[in-house]
């Protein structure tokens, strides 16, 4: 009886042993499999990219023209409408006529006078003169006839002078369109005093059919730009590539501009010099003032390129994260290329073709000496697509 009892203790421990062992197994087995997560990687290999480097850019129309009127005046007209599109010539203010009209009435009227003056003068040098020639009256006399012929005649230009600047002022009281563009905001309407001095304008007219993207690169980019001085700057821009325009929205304008300037003169407070873009603008999509991003393409060709996410920075060195042959991250420092879109890094030096990188979980499970379970991403995005036509 005793030994079938102590056979059966030994029996029920042994059963807790192996339970136990198995658990112990179990969590072994667990905490390498939460210490080996999956994680996707891409291999890197040498390819060609045409990354592009964008820079922030006020748009502005062709001509920007603030219109302001050459006569003070009370505006009794406005002619148009904010946003408008307007015609070269056409009529946008009229300003009160009422004492120009006067003037130019006061300054035919003195036309008038002078011109029977002149006729009077002349006559009277002319009956002189026969006179003189007669050896009635002397030299003097007749001098003093044809000086008021003189005097008179000069009254009359005078006279003549100012009613051309009479009518000129009178033009004046109604403004025009110096081009082709887009009517601005309209601060003073019917009823406000209109004058030359005035610190605002009556309105811009922008001349929108072409549009300028002015941008800024500093004196590196300036420097690639002209590979280190070896081209001139006109030939360094005439030999850029077309470039793109990323509005407000995050579209992209569907025409493609071209660098036309680059000033010669590096700011001294910014670092930088200024460069005007040139965008056709016929829809007149593109308004003055707008914002946007002007994006420049850099084509490569053999070199490598990887995500930006797939990337660490520490002390200034930045990192990528090697999966070895034994799916054991090594934190690989690396070097790229100032030029970026944003998204991805060109490599100048420290990965080679072939190896393997983690893209995703770096910083939090992705760290120097973690083991991994490495999963190709570009076979995952592969296969994606079958698995959900094999769902539908």
């Amino acid at each position: 009886m005793e030994l079938n009892v102590t056979k059966s203790a030994g029996i029920i421990l042994a059963s807790a042993c192996v339970m136990a062992l198995s658990s112990c197994g179990g969590g072994q087995g667990q905490m390498m499999q939460q210490s080996a997560p999956e994680i996707k990687t891409m291999s890197v290999n040498y390819g060609a990219s045409e990354l592009e480097s964008s820079f922030p850019a006020t748009i502005k129309g062709r001509t920007d023209i603030d219109i302001r009127p050459q006569v003070t005046g009370f505006i009794t007209k406005v002619h148009v409408d904010e946003g408008q599109q307007v015609k070269k010539g056409q009529v946008l203010f009229t300003l009160d006529q009422v004492q120009y009209q006067a003037a130019v009435e006061s300054a035919e009227a003195s036309v008038k006078v002078a011109e029977t003056a002149v006729s009077n003068a002349q006559l009277t040098e002319s009956n002189k003169r026969q006179l003189l020639e007669k050896n009635i009256i002397s030299d003097t006399e007749w001098q003093l006839a044809a000086n008021a012929l003189a005097s008179a005649k000069a009254q009359l230009a005078q006279a003549k002078a100012n009613l051309v600047n009479a009518r000129k002022n009178l033009a004046y009281t109604v403004v025009t369109s110096p081009s082709d563009g887009v009517i601005g905001s309209i601060p003073n309407r019917e009823g406000s005093l209109a004058s030359p001095s005035s610190a605002q304008a009556l309105t811009t007219v922008s001349d929108n059919s072409e549009v300028y993207a002015y941008f800024s690169l500093n004196e590196k980019d300036i420097l690639n730009l002209t590979q280190n001085g070896s081209k001139s700057l006109n030939t360094s821009v005439k030999e850029m590539p077309e470039v793109s325009l990323r509005l407000a929205t995050g579209e992209i304008y569907p025409l493609k501009g071209k660098v036309a300037t680059v000033s010669g003169v590096i700011n001294n407070t910014t670092g930088a010099a200024t460069v005007r873009a040139l965008f056709d603008n016929k829809s007149g999509m593109l308004r003055s003032g707008s914002t946007g991003q002007v994006l420049i393409p850099n084509n490569f060709k053999d070199v490598i390129i990887i995500p930006q996410g797939a990337t660490s920075e520490l002390q200034n060195i930045r990192f990528a994260y090697v999966v070895n042959d034994s799916n054991k991250i090594v934190a690989t420092p690396i070097e790229v290329s100032n030029i970026s879109d944003g998204k991805n890094f060109i490599v100048t030096s420290g990965l080679q073709p072939g190896q393997r990188i983690a893209i995703e979980g770096i910083g939090t499970t992705v760290r120097d000496g973690v083991t991994i379970t490495p999963v190709d991403a570009a076979q995952t995005q592969a296969e994606q697509p079958q698995a959900e036509a094999a769902e539908k």
